[in-house]
């Protein structure tokens, strides 16, 4: 049964991340963040990786996707899907860039 999906940055977020070096790399996964995509899996929980690497500004978009979805594979044992778009299924976002409001306010929750 799906109730909707995680949305999970890649470049310090699920792999490290110590500045561009190309559309093949992607760093190793963060064990914490990593459990945590293990754990939802493990309860059928739908997972996505939700990144700039494959948005319409980026040429190599969908090459990007393929190595990304290879990493997924040989970490988490899925080709997890790549996306950089939310939607109205999106449960919430991991990202180590992200600034939560407080809904209705745009107060900013520490």
């Amino acid at each position: 049964m799906n109730n909707g999906w995680h949305g999970v940055d890649l470049d310090g977020t699920l792999a490290y991340y110590d500045g561009w070096k190309g559309i093949e790399h992607i760093g190793d996964p963060i064990p914490l963040m990593a459990q945590r995509v293990v754990d939802w899996l493990k309860n059928g929980e739908e997972v996505r990786i939700l990144t700039a690497r494959v948005s319409s500004a980026f040429s190599d978009r969908l090459t990007a996707a393929l190595y990304i979805q290879e990493w997924t594979f040989k970490h988490f044992g899925v080709k997890l899907q790549v996306t950089c778009e939310k939607d109205f299924a999106m449960i919430d976002i991991w990202d180590d860039r992200a600034v939560r409001v407080q809904e209705n306010t745009g107060i900013r929750i520490k």
